[in-house]
């Protein structure tokens, strides 16, 4: 049998090529995922309602399934379901095809409560497995933390203006946004789109390939993605120990020849925050919403007329206190891509001096989720390889390089 700790440190992939191959049985990791669960939620309350029976008796149809020679991708990998999306939603229901098993609902934040603070559940808020004094983020809280602590090794989540990436940023984990319409929304203002938190961009391009009609596949390249940098977009205030962190992993993944950094041209956006809330709040938003629209839009072909790829901080700060955000917007450098659609990614970049976790934000071209998941798989593996002299120098100029994902065990 697979102990709990054992349990804890296997990816998606790592759990799927195991049972393909005989090596578990997906009753036995489902079994270690709920017994895990029990043993660690009540201090993280990532999740709201726990499937166990359910679990059980699909894990058990799975293994006789790969007995009679069935080969899935993701065979036997136990999931939290996002609240309120329902184990019957789109994206949920290609990964069950795909061999997860649901094990539970995790948290949101509850009715008028902002979306940007944390998860809630009744034996109270989503702790931040990191440090529970901090928020997780949100709205994907429950799955995030699930992620972070261990519990599962990939949620579904919803993004409709950072509600991924955000949370992946605040717990070290991964969060993918897709290319907005790649995956059904039943968001009329179109600015949702579904989304995975996941342990490393493997298992989120893992996702990806069971959800949506692409293939992700290691690009044949010789020279590295050209990529922008930008710690604003130009209108966000960001803090200067969060973009120095990101930074410092914007020019890690130069050094080892991952991308092709540059702070040349990058795009100069409008503020968002008038356009996604007047554009969430009508299906006929004022014409100056439109112009600011097309103004982003326009700024972005721009830019990805001569780069690849464009880098963020994910958030503007980082996690705040249970107490929320005030006046401060965690989505100030993730809702801009809600609304030109373009597909996101957020990756542990490292930390503060404080401690504080801080995520790299990825984004890509409209329909280059394949490429932007390939080239976040190479950052992911050059950033966990970081040098011990690397991490002598971030400590004196801003930040640790505490870059890769562990469970709190």
């Amino acid at each position: 049998m697979i102990s709990t700790a054992e349990y804890a440190l296997l990816s998606a992939s790592d759990i799927a090529r195991h049972v393909n191959r005989g090596d578990l049985a997906a009753r036995e990791v489902v079994a270690a995922a709920l017994a895990r669960i029990m043993e660690r939620d009540d201090g993280v309350r990532a999740f709201t309602d726990i499937w166990a029976e359910p679990a059980l008796a699909r894990a058990a149809e799975l293994d006789a399934r790969l007995a009679r020679g069935t080969v899935l991708p993701l065979a036997g990998v136990p999931i939290g379901v996002k609240a309120g999306e329902g184990a019957d939603s789109f994206q949920n229901t290609r990964l069950t095809a795909a061999g997860c098993v649901p094990v539970g609902a995790t948290s949101v934040p509850r009715s008028r409560q902002g979306w940007q603070t944390y998860g809630h559940t009744d034996r109270g808020p989503t702790l931040n497995p990191l440090d529970p004094a901090w928020s997780p983020g949100g709205s994907s809280a429950g799955s995030a933390a699930a992620v972070a602590a261990g519990l599962v090794p990939m949620a579904s989540g919803s993004d409709g203006a950072g509600s991924v990436r955000i949370p992946a940023a605040w717990c070290g984990v991964t969060g993918f946004k897709p290319t907005n319409g790649l995956l059904p929304s039943r968001d009329r203002a179109g600015l949702n789109s579904p989304g995975v938190l996941a342990r490393s961009p493997l298992d989120a391009a893992a996702y990806l390939d069971a959800v949506a009609p692409v293939r992700t596949v290691p690009a044949e390249s010789v020279a590295p993605p050209t990529a922008v940098w930008s710690a604003t977009l130009g209108y966000a205030d960001t803090d200067a120990a969060v973009a120095a962190v990101a930074l410092r992993a914007a020019r890690t993944l130069a050094e080892q020849g991952v991308l092709s950094v540059s702070a040349d041209r990058p795009p100069t956006l409008v503020d968002p925050a008038p356009a996604w809330t007047a554009l969430r709040a009508s299906d006929r938003p004022p014409a100056e919403v439109d112009r600011a629209v097309a103004v982003n839009a326009a700024r972005l072909r721009d830019c990805f007329a001569h780069a690849d790829l464009l880098l963020t901080p994910t958030t503007p700060h980082p996690p705040h206190g249970h107490d929320g955000p005030r006046a401060r917007m965690s989505v100030a450098l993730t809702w801009a891509f809600n609304i030109t659609g373009h597909p996101a990614l957020s990756l542990p970049a490292g930390r503060t001096v404080r401690g504080e976790p801080v995520g790299l934000q990825l984004v890509a071209p409209h329909g280059a989720d394949a490429r932007l998941l390939d080239v976040a798989c190479r950052a992911a593996r050059a950033l966990s390889a970081a040098t011990a002299a690397t991490a002598a120098t971030a400590a004196t100029d801003g930040g640790t390089c505490d870059v890769g994902w562990k469970p709190t065990l």
